[in-house]
């Protein structure tokens, strides 16, 4: 498989900029305003593309660069939008012991997408995570708040299907 990133193209509207700016207006002036613009900012877009990470860097003249580098160290902001089903597959020991990464793998073949994107029709978004703290589960994934436990690569399918 290539790994030519698929990406969702960005669909911002006029409502969701002024949102933002009105923030951003709100905070201009407060010494760390831009931790709190940048969480209102993915509650308003639900993730931090680069245009929305342009926008509060023209409106407060800092280097798209130092808001890039926060955007992506802190675990709590997202680049890629998160799909309308969030499929996250515990990685951690026991179930990567049990067969985790095979259906991390299977997933990903399924989706045609790789961990920490999302289908280009928004419907599915896929991460890792370590220990949910079910692992006498394991091997187990989480679909938004449905947990699936003690799972086979044959069993992806049929979840999927749930979703469809």
């Amino acid at each position: 498989m290539g790994s030519k990133k698929k990406t969702v193209p960005f669909a911002g509207t006029k409502e969701q900029e002024a949102e933002l700016l009105k923030v951003i207006k709100k905070h201009e002036n407060d010494e760390g305003a831009l931790m709190p613009i940048l969480q209102a900012a993915q509650n308003i877009y639900g993730y931090l593309p680069i245009e929305v990470q342009t926008m509060i860097s023209n409106e407060l003249d800092i280097p798209l660069e130092k808001i890039y580098g926060i955007v992506t160290f802190y675990s709590q902001f997202s680049l890629n939008p998160k799909g309308k089903y969030k499929i996250s597959v515990c990685l951690g020991t026991a179930c990567y012991v049990k067969g985790s990464g095979d259906i991390y793998s299977k997933l990903m073949e399924l989706l045609h997408i790789e961990g920490g994107e999302c289908t280009p029709d928004g419907k599915f978004s896929l991460e890792a995570c370590r220990c949910i703290g079910a692992c006498g589960l394991a091997p187990v994934l989480t679909v938004n708040d449905d947990v699936y436990g003690r799972l086979t690569v044959d069993d992806i399918k049929g979840i999927l299907a749930k979703y469809e």
